[in-house]
């Protein structure tokens, strides 16, 4: 069954807008383990706008289900990651000054270092993910590289859903369907929201985890966070 994973780090840039710990994100990580999620996102880059390094050392006792680190692995969070040592890591080729996450890696032209990399995360029994965009040479590229898992990057799907959400989701079937081929497992995120991750689990149902975070607290507002965790676990396990 695919697993919900809740990405914190808005919670975090709440926070850090007026300073103090309001809302405090380490209660925040544990609620959402209490009210149902399956594990807990983060994803600290270097000017620490949302999640901090030190955040991620706080919340990581805390939580008794996984905990997902995401970022581009600049030496600082290789570090972070190694002390840490989460239960994954997905490996994100975003800059430093993005604003989100725009892309996914080339896993043909970084094989070299992305090979690095997972065998040094190898070392620690961390799972590795690799964020790809949905097109199969990069799942067999990614495979080459020695990872676990990779996460295909929804946003292409998510933008295009309404206008036909058959077409939308095509390559997303065809590179799940070659990363399975692969003996990769298979992750998703970036702007899965109610209205379409139903939809996307249906079509490739051996998704092992998906990772929400922007829609999921924009939700949270309105509903609630206990009831919209609750809501998006009904997506995944009503499809």
């Amino acid at each position: 069954m695919t697993r919900l994973s809740v990405n914190i780090n808005k919670i975090a840039t709440l926070r850090n807008a007026r300073g103090g710990n309001l809302p405090d994100v380490e209660k925040a990580a544990t609620d959402c383990e209490r009210f149902g999620a399956e594990g807990i996102t983060v994803h600290p880059r270097p000017d620490e706008r949302h999640i901090r390094y030190s955040d991620v050392r706080l919340i990581k006792p805390l939580l008794k289900t996984e905990l997902n680190i995401e970022g581009n692995p600049i030496p600082s969070f290789v570090d972070l990651v190694e002390e840490t040592r989460p239960a994954q890591v997905t490996l994100v080729p975003d800059a430093a000054d993005a604003i989100t996450s725009n892309a996914g890696w080339d896993t043909l032209k970084n094989k070299g270092f992305l090979t690095e990399i997972c065998a040094e995360f190898r070392k620690y029994g961390i799972r590795t993910s690799i964020f790809i965009d949905p097109v199969p040479e990069m799942a067999e590229g990614a495979a080459a590289c020695g990872c676990d898992r990779v996460e295909m990057y929804t946003e292409s799907y998510a933008s295009r859903f309404r206008d036909g959400r058959e077409a939308a989701v095509a390559p997303y079937i065809r590179t799940a369907e070659r990363a399975r081929e692969c003996g990769l497992g298979l992750n998703a995120g970036h702007d899965l929201n109610l209205e379409n991750l139903g939809y996307f689990i249906r079509c490739i149902p051996w998704t092992d985890e998906v990772s929400i975070g922007h829609a999921l607290i924009c939700d949270a507002l309105y509903m609630g966070l206990e009831q919209t965790i609750k809501a998006y676990l009904s997506k995944i396990r009503n499809f």
